[in-house]
């Protein structure tokens, strides 16, 4: 029942616990049998072989487990900003979250990006802080800096115990019990009074929780203005109710590597997250009248999903991802892509568990399924049915800020390393192809170094080609700063049928792309203006500077003409892309560089080192901020300025100082810089 699913993702800072937690919850809840570890590389939902080796994940893995009665679809995403796109496509189609935070760490930079993706659509969420057993760890300034960076409204439902200064359990706050976790993977929980000398700080912390739950609820109010007892089922339906509306986020605590507290974490997933049935559904244009609508988990209505992750797998082909949000879905069914405007029958049907998979017949709505079968399928596509095609709200990606070339070793091995790549691209959105035609080099562009290179291992090790690898380049984008306008003549002869289109353009400064026809009375065909927009489009991707994709720019189709034997769509694109780059050199075209929001952690003893080398790289500075005698230092630089960022960072500070780094803006940048 729907009532009883939870569709949830777990996300967080790189090196917060997200992977270990969830190979506790897969234990826990019986679905394996051994906890796999991060750092041993036996984890079972890093499973890729480039995951095991650096103990992170690259790629969003998905599962299935079961808990005291619930269903639980559970999305384990990474840490890293350079895969911060895996974050974006599943929280799309989630229904809650677990944020995991660093006990000692607190909110860090990728904690304060994913809070913002989830607030982006809208996510419930709870926190759990995790790490309590390591030195340095405070539960409270964890707590104090989801409020105070994240602008939430924290809700503490359990407190942590220490014994002789090490982490011994959790006091439950709604029960007012004392649990631990014995046993050598925390199987034996015990349940015990509070220990004396935290009865009064456990006094104190519940009250806050009463009463903060008693402003939202009115039987709740009258319990508590009467000092009448309150039970643990009350708060927890108050919770809950707060929780879906996005008015609190539960925070919860423990150490998923010693086993402390993930049961509990597990009860506040099932207690507090909605079911698809808790949310408001998702928005769907019907493509005949245009008309907005809003779909609901309904398993007799038609048919409707979004595809949000494609995978090529060796030995099934190509699988796609879905949230089914109605009607129902059986292996073999016929289904329309209405994104693609075509119609394609679904293969198989299958639940999938990291790399393990279980084939089923059916899936019915508010479900997660991956399909086989689909041949022109792509992330962000809805898959409908025939009879009520209809368009969800897709996915919004980033684009990629930095590019590497590479070569292949021998003429013959580029066609091998193109249908790779083209692969590669299909599963990945921020993963971008571009050929120089003057080289002969492939450019890959993608969201950061690491995410290049794992591509280009792959390309080695999972397709066995042999290449060269250029440096790490820049991901440069060109605009315009002024309005202009160009008329523009193609004609040409041939001997036979000629050539002729006719354009009046106007190219100025927007938000990235915006086409608008203000043809009348028919001075160019209908069917011809399709050919005029891809021409403009064509044009922008090659820029007219150094060569780099022009963003932010409106054109407007003016006027033009026709000739009724000579006119076509090609020549109509022809002109219309010679029209756009001599309008694109009259607009003051500029040059637009990546600028990344930067984060140094160090001793106080070397911030005037770091802040004079940020000013060098063209940086600027944001904010300085002491944190238990460390200074957390905050500021924008140019992604140019920072190849080889780290190990300069070590020089300055002898290797006592961390950084992270991730994409915040394009900003111009003068040729002559």
């Amino acid at each position: 029942m729907l009532k009883e699913l939870r569709n949830i993702g777990i996300i967080a800072h790189i090196d917060a616990g997200k992977t270990t937690t969830t190979e506790r919850i897969l234990y826990y809840t019986g679905l394996t049998h051994k906890m796999g570890e991060t750092h041993d590389g036996d984890s079972v939902m890093d499973f890729l072989p480039w995951e095991k080796e650096r103990g992170i994940t690259v790629a969003s893995a998905a599962t299935r487990c079961f808990w005291k009665g619930n269903t639980i679809n559970i999305i384990d995403t990474p840490g890293h900003v350079d895969f911060t796109a895996e974050v974006e496509r599943s929280l799309r189609i989630l229904d809650g979250a677990v944020v995991i935070f660093c006990g000692k760490g607190g909110v860090e930079p990728q904690s304060e990006t994913v809070w913002r993706q989830a607030d982006k659509y809208q996510i419930p969420r709870i926190a759990y802080v995790n790490k309590m057993d390591a030195i340095g760890a405070d539960f409270y300034r964890v707590v104090e800096q989801i409020k105070q960076r994240l602008g939430s409204n924290p809700l503490v439902i359990s407190l942590p115990v220490f014994k002789e200064e090490c982490f011994s359990g959790i006091i439950d706050l709604l029960k007012m019990k004392y649990y631990t976790f014995a046993g050598k993977l925390g199987n034996d929980i015990a349940e015990k009074p509070i220990p004396l000398e935290y009865t009064d700080t456990a006094k104190q912390w519940r009250s806050v929780l009463v009463e903060r739950l008693a402003e939202t609820d009115d039987a709740l109010l009258d319990l508590y203005y009467n000092n009448e007892e309150i039970d643990a089922d009350l708060l927890s339906r108050v919770i809950r109710t707060n929780t879906i509306a996005g008015n609190m986020v539960p925070v919860c605590c423990g150490s998923s590597y010693r086993n402390i507290g993930v049961q509990l974490l597990l009860d506040s997933i099932v207690d507090y997250l909605p079911s698809p049935l808790d949310v408001p559904g998702s928005k769907a244009v019907v493509m005949e009248t245009t008309e907005t609508i809003n779909i609901m988990p309904d398993s007799q209505d038609a048919f409707s999903a979004l595809v949000f992750k494609i995978i090529n797998d060796r030995h099934v082909g190509r699988l796609a991802f879905a949230r089914v949000y109605s009607g129902k879905l059986k292996a073999g069914a016929l289904v329309f892509n209405s994104s693609k405007n075509k119609r394609e029958r679904v293969g198989r049907l299958l639940r999938i568990h990291a790399e393990h998979r279980e084939e089923i017949n059916e899936v019915a709505a508010g479900d997660i399924v991956a399909i086989i079968g689909l041949k022109d399928i792509g992330t962000g596509d809805t898959l409908c049915s025939e009879s009520f095609p209809i368009l969800l709200e897709t996915i919004d990606f980033p684009q990629p800020v930095i590019q590497i070339a590479i070569e292949p070793k021998n003429q013959a091995g580029l066609d091998k390393i193109s249908e790779a790549l083209n692969r590669i691209s299909a599963e990945d959105p921020t993963f971008k192809i571009s050929y120089n035609k003057e080289t002969g080099q492939v450019l890959l562009a993608g969201m950061g170094e690491l995410h290049l290179e794992i591509v280009a291992e792959r390309l080695a090790r999972e397709f066995k080609l042999d290449f060269n690898t250029g440096q790490p380049q820049v991901a440069y984008r060109e605009t315009i700063g002024k309005a202009a306008e160009q008329v523009t003549r193609y004609v040409k002869q041939t001997g036979g049928k000629g050539q002729f289109a006719h354009v009046v353009l106007r190219l100025e400064p927007g938000e990235g792309f915006e086409f608008v026809n203000r043809i009348s009375q028919g001075s160019i065909p209908r069917e011809y203006i399709p050919a005029v927009e891809s021409g403009i489009k064509q044009a922008l991707e090659e820029g007219v500077l150094k060569g780099y994709p022009v963003v932010n720019v409106k054109a407007t189709l003016l006027d033009g003409s026709f000739h009724e034997v000579d006119s076509s769509e090609m020549a109509f694109r022809t002109a219309a892309f010679l029209a756009t780059r001599d309008c694109l050199k009259k607009a003051h075209p500029r040059m637009l560089e990546p600028v990344m929001r930067l984060e140094i952690v160090s001793p106080e003893e070397y911030t005037g080192n770091i802040i004079n080398n940020i000013t060098n790289r063209r940086g600027k500075l944001e904010s300085l901020e002491m944190e238990n005698h460390t200074q957390i230092i905050r500021g924008c630089v140019p992604l140019a300025e920072l190849f080889g960022y780290s190990t300069v960072l070590r020089s300055l500070t002898q290797g006592r100082a961390g950084f992270s780094m991730e994409f915040s803006h394009y900003a111009e940048r003068h040729l002559a810089s």
